[in-house]
């Protein structure tokens, strides 16, 4: 079967192309009868063929058929095998009255197709996102890999306690039972269909897919329906979903609600409707929080209220809000805050105009906090039951039934304890009073305040959580707590941790503390003795007609005293907020290492930490120096780590070179050595190393001490010392590479005389340092030829260039004794004669040796400042940014293969995705175009460009003349504008990164089966090639463009679809775009027709 499908999908693939060059070509000619003809008959065709791509094709995306083709690397993850096979078993299954693909194996999908109608294409997408699920499932699970992999039950567990979670809450919140008996008794085959049909249900579910309580509603049905059919000997269609004579799940289950919803939304006019006018997608959802939503039926019964249409006198209304805007909301929005400060303001207030003394009297007046708490919480009912206007005719009872009882309450309640505090005055003023008024008042505010604690503990108190869902279950207390607070579906489970919740307490309650106290006294109690002395003034004579502070003991004047500042005290809780959150959070970055890389500068200084803390926080477990850590961490050395980090670091200064940010030249010194060779040191970058070697040559050239001294000097800038120690080992092995025979000779007997020399302390009395400075530029001058290719005369120049060094070293770098030593050394002599000294020159081939050569080379000769590399700002951001991301508290890095994958998605409309050339040359009315302001505001990004693209400076007429150079300009432009090209590159960022993670993963595993060393696969040489990097990435990352009108721009030919499909051929091939060619729907036997 497999070879088989092979052949009719080349066949199949053949066609396709033929048929859309014909319709290329046709479409390009005049229209006359003959070629709409033409046109007609390849539709045709292409409709024809839909049934055998649905076999051929059985996924949208990612292929993954495991039958398929060797090339097809998809099908040897053993995780896609286990789940594919999982959805091809179907031995539990009822019979298939259908006849089954002939080209592939028949599945669970299959049969649901064909009991509820689903359309063909929401079966292929299903298909793949199930089996994708169920793989990247099984991944995370660490399992062995048997010779026969098979999904294992805990992977099926988890995607179906994932996927089904808010039905089952669903289920739970309205007291019903789900549809299968218990999670123990639902075998894996079940799950997996269970699991299939919600997703099925969710792909063709339209705009449906915002309501999903409604989804839940119509899964429960359904999953009933086909627990049904599934115990019968012979699967049918289910009753729901048939309809004369066909079925069709999207007409019979779909259609209506959609209707509905569209119905309700032309009622909007355009958002001018009032809101209480029309239902939105919230109004359809909240139908099903509530058990009555049981009633609708199944299938929906279209005389339903839930499916009525909006007409003039009969319409659904909506369930228990509608929008008002209003500057009302200032206070109902933020009510308990305005009470909590009114009411301390209040208390404050009375304890400053009691001189601080707390007896008897001062506590009755201080219980005059209760009215006050009453009558505000009534202003904000009374507020509530005002906002609620426009919508009493239409809203749901359950909605109202709570405004009336609130308002009822909280009338009756604000009366009452007011009258008992006035009750309480007058018994003050009374002698010989028993206070029985006053115990009374204060047994009501104590009861009710110990029954608002205790909502309070079990709304807010984690611990007090499983009490308040216990106590649902009885009606009585399920009443007060609705009185107390709506009872919603959403947000019930969103609890705090008690650690979190405790210190976001003493968070607040030192904010209010610092707030109280500082009202207290310095805006509260300064202003008692000048109120007194103002109420205490009589017979004032006002310069202008006053009818409120006459007689009234200077009411007005005391007014305008206290405004200001009870304005003041409610508003300078920002500020209270603002300062300790600015202390809070500084204090929480600082210990969570947050921006610590606040400059380009601390970056240099900071960068030998990051090869460590890259390899311990992002680097996967199963890296070999993980491995190695496990064993004897005392053996892992910096350079191991630098092995690790040096990949991803170098794929960061590539991506910023390919976005013209940097230079070559700065590329090339910001680019960090694998750290894998033979060199018994770390390799840092050359930013880091620059100019080290000229002021090592000055301090060696003034030293008058000893050689430890000299070191001792050096080694206080440690890049420095790891400068004068690469350019020592890499000069040593460059030699040994270059020269043979009596060459070979002198370099082995010069650097073991040198080691020697410096193993005993005695470097001074060797060499003479005065004249290092000439022994650089002649080493300078030698890396400078062997940095090019070879030709016969660079040759001849290396070995000048060689002669030069030794006579340079022998007769005037070494010491005298040393001198003697070489000059009367028979074969160096002989060798020097006959001419033959360094005449075989080995130029370099490897690499390796190239590399280290022009590392060499700029390590010698580059004397720019480290603090100007990179120039470019947005470099320096992107730099700074990746290693601040180094020290964070993260959790610990798994592979590629073990992560969860995730999906990117993009609307798209009508927006630019590439500037044209005619777009970039155009002119405003100031002669200014687009390529114009960009080279001014972008002028070393300009000047990157054209040296990447080996342009000087062109014209847009040189541009004009070299195709390739024109599209690199117009992405370049487009990059620098809100432009869907410049979207897409930064999302498939994701995916190169997982591909590059995902390629070292792999090789670590392959070196370590083999038993080879890091040296060996630390290497990212063509990543990007990799079949099993691409695939590894595709399973774990899905970035969507959803082109939403790009059939009618195709067929328009409008430049945006051309330039949609440069994007998808040329720049991203894994790029994924959504588009609809024409409108389309389902029939009634699920096919789906133009």
């Amino acid at each position: 079967m497999g070879n088989r499908a092979m052949k009719m999908k080349k066949v199949f693939a053949t066609l396709r192309a033929l048929l859309d060059v014909l319709e290329n070509l046709v479409g390009q000619s005049p229209t006359d009868r003959l070629h709409r003809q033409i046109l007609e008959e390849i539709k045709r065709i292409k409709r024809s063929d839909a049934a055998l791509r649905g076999e051929l094709m059985p996924y949208n995306i990612v292929p993954l058929d495991t039958s398929s083709s060797v090339a097809n690397i998809f099908g040897f993850f053993p995780e896609v095998i286990a789940a594919t096979a999982a959805i091809q078993n179907c031995e539990d299954l009822p019979r298939f009255p259908f006849d089954t693909p002939q080209l592939r194996q028949k599945d669970i999908f299959d049969l649901l197709q064909y009991v509820f109608g689903f359309q063909e294409d929401n079966i292929r997408n299903q298909r793949e996102n199930v089996v994708l699920m169920l793989a990247n499932a099984q991944s995370r699970l660490s399992l062995q890999i048997g010779s026969e992999p098979k999904i294992d039950e805990m992977a099926v567990t988890d995607v179906f306690c994932k996927v089904l979670d808010n039905y089952i809450k669903w289920c739970r919140y309205l007291g019903r039972r789900v549809a299968w008996t218990s999670l123990e008794a639902v075998n894996k085959n079940r799950k997996i269909i269970l699991v299939a049909l919600y997703f099925l249900i969710w792909g063709e579910a339209a705009n449906i897919r915002f309501l999903p309580e409604c989804i839940c509603y119509i899964f429960h049905n359904m999953a009933k329906e086909l627990d049904g059919i599934l115990d019968s000997s012979v699967a049918e269609t289910a009753k729901s979903c048939t309809t004369e004579g066909s079925t069709s799940f999207l007409e019979k289950i779909i259609t209506p609600i959609y209707d509905t919803m569209a119905a309700e939304a032309e009622n909007n006019k355009d958002g001018k409707a009032a809101h209480s006018a029309w239902r939105n997608y919230d109004d359809f959802n909240e139908y099903f929080w509530s058990r009555s939503c049981f009633e609708l039926g199944w299938p929906p019964a279209e005389g339903s209220k839930f499916l009525r249409k909006p007409a003039k006198r009969k319409r659904t209304g909506k369930t228990n809000f509608v929008e008002h805007r209003t500057f009302l909301h200032l206070y109902r929005s933020f009510h308990r805050l305005w009470i909590f400060l009114l009411l301390m303001f209040q208390l404050l207030a009375i304890i400053a105009f009691h001189h601080g003394k707390m007896d008897i009297d001062t506590i009755r007046i201080l219980l005059s906090a209760g009215p006050a708490f009453f009558v505000l919480n009534f202003i904000e009912c009374c507020l509530d039951v005002i906002l609620m206007f426009g919508a009493y005719k239409t809203a749901r009872g359950f909605a109202i039934s709570r405004l009336v009882i609130r308002f009822l309450w909280l009338t009756a309640v604000s009366t009452f304890v007011t009258y008992l505090y006035v009750k309480v005055l007058e018994e003050r003023d009374t002698r010989n009073s028993d206070s029985t008024y006053f115990r009374i008042y204060g047994l009501v505010l104590g009861g009710y305040a110990a029954v608002r604690i205790m909502f309070a503990l079990m709304a807010k108190i984690p611990a007090c959580h499983r009490l308040s869902s216990f106590s649902d279950r009885s009606q009585f207390f399920q009443f007060f707590k609705w009185i107390y607070q709506e009872r919603y579906y959403v947000g019930r489970g969103l609890y705090e941790s008690i650690s979190d919740y405790a210190r976001y307490v003493i968070f607040w309650v030192v904010i209010l503390a610092c707030k109280f106290t500082f009202a207290y006294f310095l805006q509260i109690r300064p202003l008692v003795e000048p109120t007194n002395i103002i109420v205490q003034l009589h017979d004032l004579k006002y310069s202008w007609h006053d009818l409120v502070s006459r007689g009234n003991k200077n009411a007005l004047t005391i007014l305008s005293l206290w405004a200001p500042v009870l304005a003041i005290y409610l508003m300078d809780i920002h500020i209270w907020y603002t300062l300790l959150s600015a202390l809070v959070g500084g204090v929480m970055g600082a210990r969570d290492r947050l921006g610590e890389i606040r400059s380009i500068e601390m970056l240099h200084k900071r960068f030998e930490s990051f090869p460590e803390a890259f390899a311990k926080n992002l680097s996967a477990s199963r890296i070999p120096s993980r491995r190695i850590d496990r064993v004897n961490e005392s053996e892992i050395t910096t350079k191991t780590y630098a092995s690790i980090f040096s990949p991803f670091w170098n794929e960061i200064i590539k991506s910023l070179r390919e976005e013209d940010y940097i230079s070559n030249r700065e590329m090339d010194l910001l680019m960090m050595p694998s750290n894998c060779g033979n060199l018994m040191l770390v390799q840092w970058p050359l930013f880091l190393l620059t100019s080290k070697i000229m002021l090592a040559n000055d301090y060696a050239s003034d030293c008058k001490d000893s050689q430890y001294e000299l070191w001792d000097r050096i080694s206080k800038d440690e890049y420095m010392a790891y400068a004068v120690k690469e350019c020592y080992y890499s000069t040593e092995k460059i030699l040994h590479s270059l020269v043979d025979a009596e060459g070979q000779h002198w370099v082995v007997r010069l650097f073991r005389d040198l080691n020697d020399s410096i193993a005993q302390g005695s470097l001074l009395v060797t060499i003479n340092l005065k004249k290092l400075q000439l022994v650089q530029s002649r080493l300078t001058g030698l890396t400078g030829l062997l940095i090019r290719d070879e030709t016969a005369g660079r040759a001849a120049g290396v070995t000048k260039a060689l002669l030069e060094l030794y006579e340079v070293v022998t007769h005037e770098f070494l010491s005298q004794n040393l001198r003697e030593q070489f000059d009367t050394w028979q074969l160096l002599l002989r060798a020097r004669n006959d001419g033959r000294l360094f005449s075989k020159i080995l130029w370099p081939k490897d690499p390796e040796m190239k590399e280290q050569l022009k590392r060499l080379h700029l390590l010698l000769t580059v004397k720019d400042s480290a603090t100007n590399i990179p120039k470019n700002l947005e470099a320096r951001r992107r730099l700074q940014f990746f290693t601040n991301s180094l020290f964070m508290d993260i959790p610990q890095a798994k592979p590629v293969s073990e992560m969860i994958p995730f999906s990117v998605f993009t609307p798209y409309y009508s927006e630019t995705v590439l500037y044209s050339m005619s777009e970039l040359c155009v002119e405003n009315e100031d002669g200014i175009s687009i390529l114009f302001y960009l080279q001014k505001i972008y002028p070393d990004e300009w000047a990157n460009f054209l040296e990447r693209i080996g342009c000087g400076e062109s014209s847009e007429d040189d541009f004009k003349e070299s195709p390739s150079d024109t599209m690199e300009l117009r992405f370049w432009v487009s990059y620098r504008g809100q432009t869907l090209a410049r979207t897409v590159r930064g999302m498939m960022y994701y995916r190169r990164a997982l591909m590059l993670q995902s390629y070292l993963e792999r090789r670590c595993l392959g070196g370590i089966e083999d038993g080879n060393s890091a040296a060996e696969y630390i290497d990212t040489q063509g990543y990007e090639l990799s079949p099993d990097a691409r695939a590894q990435a595709d399973i774990k990352f899905t970035y969507v463009v959803s082109c939403q009108i790009y059939g009618l721009q195709k067929q328009t030919k409008k430049q945006e679809a051309a330039d949609i499909a440069l994007l998808l051929q040329r720049k991203y091939t894994a790029l994924n775009c959504l588009g609809t060619p024409s409108l389309v729907k389902a029939n009634l036997r699920t096919k789906t027709m133009p």
